[in-house]
């Protein structure tokens, strides 16, 4: 699977790009992790990408043409049009399910806005706007790492056991995984559950699942359609 990821300052994901899994699945052929400089499509010969909103109001809007030539850029290099997804607030909620969906098209351009957000006609212009959760970022470049590496772990071969993705949250439905526990047995008094030194393969699946769904009725009702949690839990 390819990634191009399209950013004012793509020195901010080298570091993210060269590491751990992503670095391991790139090695191995299975992954591909591009990243482009904005200003280097811009129009300007000064490399600007951003003016004064028409209608007025305060900070300035990316303009779409640095965008637009990207792709068109990245679409000459591969020799198709990758699935061009614009990381913004007002986009859809990132989700499991989009991340698979995302691990299916082959060819993903994320598109990282800055400044006071991008020409909408660049979002008309994209297969998807997408968002990583309700709050607002100084522009794209985090949401594209979090979108890489979710969708990255969808990618057969990435995870080194597809058991290891499969277990994830959200993976299977709208749940979260269950407590997880190793070494030592006991810790500040708080023991391992004696089930999961049981052996009993039949009984620890039914303690994951039952504990999967009390996590979620206590962290995430919202996922089963009940209220969320107005504050944190007290510590």
């Amino acid at each position: 699977m390819r990634f191009d990821v399209v950013t004012l300052f793509p020195e901010m994901l080298v570091p993210f790009a060269s590491e751990g899994i992503l670095r391991g699945a790139q090695d191995k052929g299975l992954l591909e992790i591009h990243l482009h400089d904005l200003r280097l499509f811009s129009p300007d010969p000064r490399g600007l990408v951003d003016d004064r909103p028409f209608g007025g109001g305060a900070g300035m809007v990316m303009r779409p043409e640095p965008f637009v030539r990207a792709l068109e850029a990245i679409t000459g290099e591969i020799g198709r049009r990758p699935y061009a997804v614009l990381l913004s607030a007002q986009g859809i909620r990132f989700t499991q399910e989009v991340a698979k969906d995302l691990a299916r098209r082959g060819a993903v351009a994320l598109l990282c806005g800055r400044y006071e957000g991008v020409d909408e006609r660049v979002a008309l212009l994209c297969d998807l706007e997408l968002s990583i959760g309700d709050f607002v970022l100084a522009g794209g470049e985090l949401a594209a790492a979090v979108v890489v590496e979710a969708t990255a772990r969808m990618v057969p071969g990435v995870v080194g056991r597809h058991e290891s993705a499969a277990t994830d949250s959200f993976y299977a439905g709208p749940v979260l995984g269950y407590p997880q526990y190793t070494r030592p047995r006991v810790f500040q008094g708080m023991e391992v559950p004696p089930v999961l030194l049981s052996g009993d393969h039949e009984k620890i699946r039914r303690w994951r699942e039952k504990e999967a769904w009390k996590k979620t009725l206590r962290n995430r009702p919202d996922l089963v359609g009940l209220k969320t949690p107005s504050s944190p839990r007290p510590t």
